[in-house]
């Protein structure tokens, strides 16, 4: 492996494709086979036969492939949203600098009357905020004090207590033994871990066992200790079984640990890493004062360059002046040409739009409407006299006295006009309408 040191480090570099070697190496070497459950998304099934999807949960998700081969033995249908675990080993590949898992076989997870009982608790306490990630409370860098809540008799507690003296011999653990299976081991776990809770002794609560069936772990998964551990002011590691067992205790408290030799090792600092650190930032803090007092002088060098005699600075601000003063000359002078032609084209608008012009016009116009109007008022007035006229000869030639100016005569009776003889009796008085009067006669004789 070829490895370069820069001028001011002595720290190994590597190439992108070692370094995406190195990646694989370790990463492939640290998980050769795992158990892993989500929820199958982007499912891809081409002519080859080879499967390709992805596997996701509510905060993350990594690329998966299985090849025909392994997937002709999946005895049910997969397709996107299902729930499933996978056997499968992570592979890392250099070229694109991807990590995805290779599958090796896929099962339906969620299946069982326990299983469907812990999905309901998990959907029900996460609506509810007990998963939510900003209750949990960070752990302490170096606890003093840790309160173990796990079987006495069991390997679990062995392996915790070992990793505590082997990294970190410290600190000071209290077992608070209980039952981790059976009936009444769920009430036993809450209780202990109240008792420990309450005390405000300890600084870290690790609540765990070893490895086990789903029936074995089902007491983390009771209720009452869940929100007994949401409720907790200590911060809590849950370490319940393996790797890949995952109880409601896990998802609740603050910190899930592996398993309980994981938990050990969250909670107590290898001395042997403290002294590595301890060397490695006495290391770090030499580099950086190197390095920082590389910069300023490199900026005193820079800044020492740049400094000028005043005289050279006056000259040239200077010249910037007198370039300003020209360049806001020629700007002004501009300006007020532009303004000068502005103003000629606004007079010679304004002039043709004088009031005095339209006055004039109006005025000459109100003359030919006023004489149009007289004409008009003339033609109509003697229009109307003719039809006048016309109408009294017209009645005129109808008119009764007329009539009776050429020797005609009206006889009434009691206002009504005589228009038979047999209209009137002997004796009956009558008038006799004439051009010049009425005569007043008496009927003698009718024939």
């Amino acid at each position: 492996m070829k490895k370069f040191t820069t001028l001011h480090s002595s720290e190994p570099t590597f190439t992108v494709s070692e370094l995406n070697r190195q990646i694989q190496q370790l990463l492939e070497a640290s998980l050769p086979w795992i158990l892993v459950e989500g929820e199958l998304s982007n499912l891809a099934k081409p002519s080859s036969g080879h499967w390709y999807f992805s596997l996701k949960d509510d905060r993350a998700q990594i690329r998966c492939a299985m090849f025909k081969g392994k997937n002709m033995a999946v005895k049910f249908k997969p397709k996107d949203g299902d729930l499933v675990r996978l056997r499968a080993r992570v592979t890392f590949y250099g070229a694109r600098g991807d990590c995805q898992l290779m599958v090796e076989s896929m099962e339906a997870a969620g299946e069982g009357a326990l299983q469907a009982a812990f999905e309901r608790l998990k959907n029900q306490l996460q609506a509810e905020g007990l998963f939510d990630p900003t209750h949990k409370k960070a752990l302490p860098t170096r606890p003093e004090r840790v309160a173990i809540i796990t079987s006495a008799k069991g390997a679990a507690v062995r392996d915790m207590v070992i990793a505590f003296k082997r990294r970190f011999p410290l600190t000071e653990l209290t077992i608070l033994p209980t039952l981790v299976q059976g009936e009444g081991a769920a009430t036993n776990i809450r209780q202990q871990l109240e008792r420990a809770d309450v005390s405000g002794h300890f600084d870290a609560i690790i609540v765990g066992r070893g490895g086990g069936s789903l029936e074995d772990l089902w007491s983390f998964n009771d209720e009452a200790l869940a929100r007994a551990i949401y409720q907790a002011k200590t911060p809590i590691v849950s370490a319940v079984g393996h790797e890949v067992d995952f109880t409601i205790a896990d998802f609740v408290a603050d910190v899930r640990a592996a398993t309980p030799t994981a938990a050990a090792e969250l909670l107590s600092p290898d001395v042997r890493n403290l002294e590595q650190q301890i060397a490695h930032f006495e290391h770090l803090f030499t580099r950086r004062f190197e390095q920082t007092l590389q910069q300023h002088q490199q900026r005193l060098d820079f800044l020492t360059q740049r400094i000028r005699h005043p005289k050279e600075r006056i000259e040239q601000q200077q010249n910037r002046l007198d370039q300003s003063t020209k360049r806001l000359s020629q700007a002004i002078l501009s300006q007020l040409a532009q303004r000068q032609v502005r103003e000629s084209h606004l007079q010679q608008r304004l002039k043709q739009a004088s009031p005095n012009a339209k006055v004039v016009a109006h005025q000459e116009r109100i003359e030919r409407l006023q004489q149009r109007l007289n004409q008009a008022l003339g033609q109509t007035l003697n229009q109307k006299q003719q039809r006048f006229a016309q109408t009294i000869e017209k009645l005129d030639l109808v008119s009764p006295l007329n009539i009776l100016s050429r020797g005609y005569a009206i006889a009434s009776k009691d206002k009504q006009v005589i228009r038979s003889c047999h209209d009137v009796t002997e004796g009956d008085d009558i008038h006799i309408r004439v051009a010049d009067g009425t005569l007043k006669c008496l009927v003698k004789e009718t024939s």
